[in-house]
């Protein structure tokens, strides 16, 4: 995301009598009205103004934390109006289990129950525990050893934000979060929220919910994704399933249904590994079957009235003659389609539908239902400081079936 379109968002949620869009670029040179700069780090944890960098005799004094397994610290605690601008982290032990172990969680208005509760690193843009370069509009890890993330956070009362280590490790950490204080919120401006979850093992015909269903109004504002294919399905396509975002009152059907997973995040015909500002796939491991991917909402914005849902389909697709070998082998899976380059063959509303052995290998490419180890983030805004949606897995969950460390 460029330097204008973030502060234009920013202004966009924040204080009331602020300028929103209408100077275009103006943004990057006024002052909003009472707006104030703070930073929140170890060198000054209250963000409070003319106190950073006390110890020490102000040199370099309280850089980072030592957090030992099951501590937590409070990267911020402040009272009043403000709006979040920045969040930048890095930790020294960064193994795929240590960034699904750890947590962030943030707490708007004072809130009982947290808006986010997310695994670290999933939390910044990357799943699977894994952490390398990549930059898009909402997230960036420069060289691979670092966290940032630019998602504007308006709260209208308090705002809090911890850091929980449920892992196995001790690690340094070091932070800073950077917001602003204001006089108010615009009446209209939401909170932020992001959800976690994981399906090991995804049932036929059974949808993977990025999002279950969120009450209230608000803004979807996209996820990343992570898949991990069973060995037992080969080198066979595991992308056909069509994402799918459930509406104001949507039952069966969906109001927004998309083509396939890679059409999803804009690419086709297979994903490759690439990071735009609104969409890519840092991760493409052929070789582990491993993807990660993502798709922000942000210049094609969602926005719900009552409720939302969002669900990707477990489709995936191979010639006739291998999905026939998977299917002999016992491996679960139901066909879909039978897709040439002449068109498509809907399987399932035939009655009887064919069995497989009577379809001719020749027949072309077979979709089908499969399963697949999801898991994804989702982002989104509300028009509450809470949600109802489930609580975050335990640790083990999390952390199960990743590697000790990617090569």
């Amino acid at each position: 995301m460029r330097a204008i379109e973030i502060v234009m968002v920013a202004l966009l949620l924040a204080g009331a009598g602020w300028e929103t869009a209408k100077a275009q670029g103006q943004e990057l040179y006024t002052v909003p009205d009472g707006a104030e700069t703070r930073w929140s780090s170890f060198e000054n944890p209250q963000a409070a103004k003319g106190k950073g960098g006390e110890e020490n005799q102000t040199a370099k004094g309280h850089a980072f934390e030592v957090v030992a397994p099951g501590q937590s610290r409070t990267l911020l605690d402040v009272k009043g109006a403000g709006v979040i601008q920045r969040i930048w982290m890095t930790v020294s032990e960064r193994s795929p289990a240590v960034l699904r172990s750890a947590r962030i969680e943030m707490y708007w208005d004072d809130a009982a129950e947290p808006a986010v509760n997310v695994p670290v690193g999933d939390f910044f843009g990357l799943g699977l525990g894994r952490i390398l370069p990549f930059q898009n509009a909402l997230f960036s890890d420069p060289e691979g050893r670092s966290f940032n993330s630019y998602i504007p956070m308006p709260y209208r009362k308090a705002a809090r934000i911890v850091f929980i280590n449920d892992s196995d490790a001790s690690m340094l950490l070091f932070y800073d979060v950077d917001f602003l204080r204001v006089k108010s919120l615009r009446p209209d401006a939401m909170y932020f929220h992001a959800y976690w979850s994981r399906n090991a093992k995804t049932q036929l015909r059974k949808e993977f919910e990025i999002l279950p269903e969120v009450k209230g109004k608000g803004r979807y504002l996209g996820a990343n994704l992570g898949m991990i294919s069973d060995p037992q399905y080969g080198d066979t396509w595991w992308g056909e399933g069509e994402a799918k975002i459930y509406l104001d009152g949507d039952t069966a059907l969906p109001t927004l249904n998309g083509t396939g997973s890679e059409d999803f995040v804009g690419s086709g015909w297979g994903l490759g590994a690439f990071t735009h500002m609104y969409q890519g796939s840092p991760v493409a491991d052929e070789k582990r079957h491993q993807w990660a991917f993502y798709r922000y909402h942000i210049p094609d914005a969602v926005y719900f009235q009552k409720n939302c849902r969002v669900a990707m389909q477990v489709l995936g697709g191979a010639p006739v003659a291998e999905v026939k070998q998977l299917a002999e082998r016992g491996v679960p899976l139901e066909a879909v389609t039978v897709g040439t380059d002449l068109g498509m063959t809907k399987l399932l509303e035939q009655n009887p539908a064919p069995k497989l052995g009577d379809i001719k290998d020749s027949a072309g490419f077979i979709v089908f239902y499969r399963q697949i180890d999801y898991s994804a983030t989702a982002y989104f805004y509300l028009d509450s400081p809470t949600h109802d949606l489930p609580q975050l897995p335990g640790k083990e969950a999390r952390i199960a079936g990743l590697p000790a460390k990617y090569e």
